[in-house]
């Protein structure tokens, strides 16, 4: 036929099925396969201490216990560190020991501003800032007036004396700087303490209260008034047997009314 060979091919046709050959892929572990499975290489993360504030270290003001306290102005720019009775009361700097008043002369009858605190231990610190610590149920056999202590050192424990008498145990703490005992109500709290106590117990140990309370005590004086809570009140007299024996009036002039006693700086 026309266009047709009739000669027999040389390669004769293929039959059955034809063989391939290839490379699969093997399946590749996704990025969440791998890290799940092993992590990977690289060096610890460098510790970076916090900056160095000041020269001076401290201490947070109770060790070793649970605690909570208020960050805000109620009465005095002081805190209550609210924490169970017994725990330790430290020195938050190293210093002197300044005022220990071991006997709680506190009387809601008469409620004396300088009794308020009961019994409580206050420290000068090596930065020259007074540290305060009241209502404390007990103070340590050692700690005596013109004592060195470090930051640290184990002042007294934790109590309710004082006007916290029917409150929880907590301790009173402020910042001040000292004074005669006279002008008990600068040692009461001149400076707030929250973003200081914030700061030791976060691991900042050297954020210092110094430079505040420097400014503080030059705009306010050394010795400033009693503003707050400064009056006690008065104890009413026993009242005189009276006698039916009729006297003579005498004249005399009319006494004043009494009012609440108001200690101020002279």
């Amino acid at each position: 036929m026309a266009g047709v060979s009739a000669e027999t091919p040389s390669t004769p046709p293929v039959t059955g099925s034809p063989s391939v050959t290839a490379t699969i892929p093997q399946p590749t572990a996704t990025i969440e396969q791998q890290s799940s499975e092993t992590a990977p290489s690289g060096e610890d993360p460098t510790k970076i201490p916090p900056p160095k504030l000041s020269k001076y270290t401290y201490a947070f003001p109770v060790r070793d216990c649970k605690t909570t306290y208020q960050r805000k102005l109620l009465v005095l720019p002081k805190t209550t560190i609210w924490a169970a009775k017994g725990c330790a009361f430290v020195a938050p700097v190293d210093g002197v020991i300044d005022e220990v008043n071991r006997v709680n002369n506190w009387s809601p009858a008469t409620d004396v501003g300088a009794h308020r605190e009961g019994l409580f231990v206050t420290i000068i610190g090596d930065d020259g800032v007074r540290y305060l610590g009241g209502h404390l149920d007990s103070i340590a056999d050692d700690v005596k007036p013109g004592l060195k202590v470090n930051a640290g050192k184990t002042l007294g424990k934790v109590g309710n004396s004082g006007n916290a008498r029917d409150t929880g145990s907590n301790l009173y703490f402020a910042i001040s700087w000292k004074t005669a005992p006279t002008y008990w109500w600068v040692r009461r709290g001149m400076v707030k303490p929250w973003d200081y106590l914030d700061a030791w117990r976060k691991g900042n140990k050297t954020l210092s209260p110094k430079e505040e309370t420097l400014k503080t005590r030059e705009k306010l004086g050394e010795t400033p008034p009693c503003t707050v809570q400064c009056s006690s009140r008065q104890v009413a007299p026993n009242p005189t047997p009276t006698t039916t024996k009729k006297k003579k009036k005498k004249k005399s002039n009319p006494q004043p009314t009494q009012t609440p006693i108001i200690i101020t700086s002279s």
